[in-house]
């Protein structure tokens, strides 16, 4: 499974290029937060597959309400970001399904 994010992060147990130095496209799945809204919607259909899972970090109750309207598949709040392999797992196995 491909991961490309617009942040920094690390899940243990997956590799995750990060967007900003480049990542070669055909992710499955990507993760953003609401300051990588825009770039997200500008190189989605470059960085990502035809069927992908996007993931949003959520820092306040207010960027539902942003993220709504961009199709997001998942989120995950700021300080729960530690779970993110737990996530990710289960975005595995939803797509093997």
């Amino acid at each position: 499974m491909k991961i490309s994010s617009f942040e920094d992060v690390e899940a243990e147990g997956y590799d995750i290029c990060f967007v900003h130095s480049g990542c070669d496209g055909d992710a499955d799945v990507v993760i953003l937060d609401i300051n990588s809204i825009f770039d997200y919607e500008e190189k989605k259909h470059d960085l990502c597959k035809e069927k992908f899972t996007s993931i949003a970090i959520i820092d306040d109750p207010s960027d539902y309400d942003a993220f709504k309207n961009f199709g997001i598949t998942a989120w995950i709040k700021r300080e729960d970001v530690s779970k993110l392999p737990e996530l990710l797992t289960e975005v595995k196995s939803r797509m093997a399904a």
